[in-house]
């Protein structure tokens, strides 16, 4: 066999040391011991595809390194039997609903002694680590005394994406180990890092492949290996006057991306290392009153219903993709971008246009984003090979699926299907990517019109990662499911939504960028009405997102459903067409409400006196979002309030520690939300009636 197919089939079968007996005495781990009387603890947990940990399991681990300690052999070696990597981390499911401090830090403290006794164990002992080593479980790889990581490992603290920091012992011992500066940054962030760059910063002793593990394995138990110690300036970092300076630093850096009102943890965690940085044993001991009084948090509590929002969307997509040819018509900012996203995430892709230019910048587009995404110049190279320009649309006759992505005319639109239909495959699916126009009237001129349907994505389509899947009435179900497939299979969360104009995320937004338009014709300042929303917790203010999205967009998408539902939503001011009219279409055109430059929005700070946020105004911003989701419910063009939430937080960014709309109205109170509608409704209009759906809302 060519010796290049043997050394990839090499790394691919993980080295697990000597194979363990059946009948072990563990349900999640396996230990077996090789002949240098090494003994290699496997853990393998029972019924799932990754390693993550539990009590039962913490307590099994426990139960293991006492077994561990009475035979004394000459070194430990901890690994994953899972292919999918090391360690996920801690067990989700665990910390969803807590409510009382002191129970998590019972259990955090449980924890923390079995990741102690790991600790303390007198013998050598090493970590071998693949694939994902994450939160948990790179806490139970730092209690080792040496790390190993396989070409391609990953590593991270995700916790903060959760409300909360590290909780068994990550805190200290990340922080004695690697260089504060950027031990801290990667806890506050939740960013990872691959191997390479975890054996530059001292993390991993050493980056080996998989055919050379039981070298290396012998190379560090016993003493071959120089073990990667904390330096001079990690020591100096930790020290009570530098730990002040770098602690400012890091609240100023925080406080740009996340407030503290809103997101407490990582203030959390910089004041956990500025008091007892100093101190391993104080800063271990503190972290688990830190960690339990951050558990119980709304924001902690709302930001874990959103990582199962996630789960469940994931689940919604299925898994069997099918779609292997993308072909995609019309290569403007939305066609261009969901081609080079497809195409990254392994597709075949065509891409059509009518001229030239649009399918050059669509390319040249994907390549600055496969540079900042995918880590090896290799993969770029072929996933741009996997984008192919196509001025014929030859892509048509091969095609498993089909993205129509022109402007938004419903003739226009009829005339490109009029052309495709006959060339399509008999078993190919035809996706709008309309955000405006109801499948129904597309349909109107289809032979075969059960192999039409929507998939809505959103602006920019590599950071939002919603994609409404839109149906109407003469669908074919197995149409739905493969559309549903292929939107996981490119990593995207897909949201079924009945046609109905502005499906579900365009007809909530809506409301809120004409208030917005509403308050600045009463004179509000317009970077107020921003820090309103931004207050709320919005990624961006209305006016902001407006000239983000671009004003003729909003504009066109206003009146197609002020059409639909009248005085429900706020007028569009005429100024605001003649804005349009002026080519002042926001980032796009360089200016709209504010002037873009570089691709921000250039705004000066708000006077230090004169007139503040109020909360009648985040309410005229924010309560319409929660109405309208209701009212979607009510009509059955979505039938899940939890995807609703989550559709919302990953399509718009709608504040995640807040759970999403119906999720905040479920908190403050549906009593409280409809009497806020209708002093609303009596203050300024019909617009803020509370929709029938409240009645039956839980």
């Amino acid at each position: 066999m060519d010796s290049k197919i043997m050394t990839a089939l090499g790394d691919r079968v993980l080295s697990l040391g000597p194979p363990p007996a059946a009948d072990g005495p563990y349900k999640h781990f396996k230990l077996t011991r090789d002949a240098d009387g090494v003994a290699w603890l496997l853990f393998d947990r029972a019924d799932s595809s990754a390693n993550t940990l539990s009590s039962d399991v913490m307590e099994e681990f426990d139960a293991a390194l006492a077994a561990i300690e009475t035979e004394r052999p000459a070194g430990l070696v901890i690994r994953s039997a899972k292919p999918s990597g090391f360690i996920a981390g801690a067990d989700v499911n665990e910390f969803r609903g807590a409510s009382d401090p002191k129970v998590v830090e019972t259990r955090i403290r449980a924890a923390h002694a079995v990741v102690d006794h790991l600790e303390a164990l007198k013998l050598p002992t090493v970590a071998v680590i693949h694939g994902f080593c994450l939160g948990g479980g790179l806490e139970v790889a730092l209690a080792c005394q040496s790390r190993i990581a396989i070409d391609g490992a990953r590593f991270g603290f995700p916790e903060v994406m959760l409300g909360l920091h590290p909780g068994l012992g990550g805190t200290a011992r990340f922080t004695t180990l690697v260089n504060p500066t950027q031990s801290m940054a990667l806890m506050l962030t939740g960013r990872t890092i691959d191997a390479r760059r975890a054996k530059v910063l001292g993390l991993v002793d050493s980056v080996t492949q998989e055919r050379h593990v039981r070298g290396a394995v012998k190379d560090v138990l016993f003493g071959r290996l120089k073990r990667a110690k904390p330096g001079l300036l990690t020591r100096a970092a930790n020290l009570g006057p530098v730990r002040g300076l770098l602690a400012k630093r890091m609240r100023t850096e925080t406080a740009k991306a996340a407030p503290r009102e809103h997101y407490p943890a990582p203030y959390a965690l910089i004041d956990l290392w500025e008091t007892h940085g100093g101190s391993k044993a104080a800063m271990l001991q503190a972290e688990q009153a830190s960690f339990a009084r951050l558990m119980v948090t709304p924001t902690a509590q709302n930001l874990i219903r959103v990582f199962f929002l996630r789960e469940q969307m994931k689940k919604a997509a299925g898994s069997g993709n099918t779609i292997k040819h993308v072909h995609v018509i019309g290569a403007g900012a939305m066609g261009g971008d969901i081609a080079a996203w497809v195409a990254g995430q392994g597709l075949r892709v065509s891409l059509a246009d009518m001229k030239a230019e649009p399918i050059a910048g669509a390319v040249k587009r994907a390549a600055e984003l496969y540079g900042k995404i995918i880590r090896k110049p290799t993969e770029v190279r072929d996933a741009l090979d996997r984008l192919i320009p196509d001025m014929d649309g030859e892509g048509v006759r091969n095609a498993d699926l089909i993205i129509e992505a022109v402007p938004e005319k419903l003739e226009l639109k009829q005339k490109v299907y009029a052309g495709l239909e006959p060339r399509m495959k008999p078993g190919a699916i035809l996706a709008t990517n309309t955000s405006s126009i109801p499948l129904q009237d597309l349909r109107t001129t289809l032979r075969r019109p059960e192999r039409l349907a929507g998939l809505h994505f959103f602006n920019p389509v590599s950071r939002l990662q919603l994609v409404e899947v839109v149906s109407h009435d003469g669908n074919d179900a197995q149409v739905l499911k493969e559309a549903l497939e292929f939107v996981g299979a490119i990593d995207r969360l897909p949201l079924a939504v009945k046609s109905s104009p502005g499906f579900l995320v365009n007809r909530a937004l809506t409301p809120y960028m004409l208030e917005a338009m509403v308050m600045l014709d009463e004179k509000t300042d317009q970077r107020l009405i921003d820090a309103a929303a931004e207050q709320f917790g919005m990624p961006m203010g209305p006016i902001e997102l407006a000239d983000q999205v671009g004003l003729d967009i909003c504009l066109d998408v206003g009146d197609m459903l002020r059409a639909k539902f009248g005085d429900m939503l706020p007028p569009t001011p005429a100024w605001l067409r003649e804005k349009v009219a002026k080519g002042e279409l926001g980032r796009k055109s360089g200016k709209g409400f504010y002037t873009w430059k570089d691709g921000k929005a250039e705004k000066a700070p708000l006077p230090e006196t004169g007139p503040r946020v109020t909360d009648q105004m985040i309410d005229r911003l924010v309560l319409p979002m929660s109405n309208v989701c209701v009212a979607a419910l009510r009509e059955g063009i979505v039938d899940d309030g939890d995807a609703v939430d989550g559709a919302m937080i990953f399509g718009t960014g709608y504040a995640p520690f807040r759970g999403g709309p119906l999720n905040y109205a479920r908190t403050r109170g549906v009593e409280n939300i409809v009497s806020s509608l209708r002093a609303l409704a009596e203050r300024f209009g019909e617009r803020f009636a509370p929709d029938p759906g409240w009645d039956n809302f839980k």
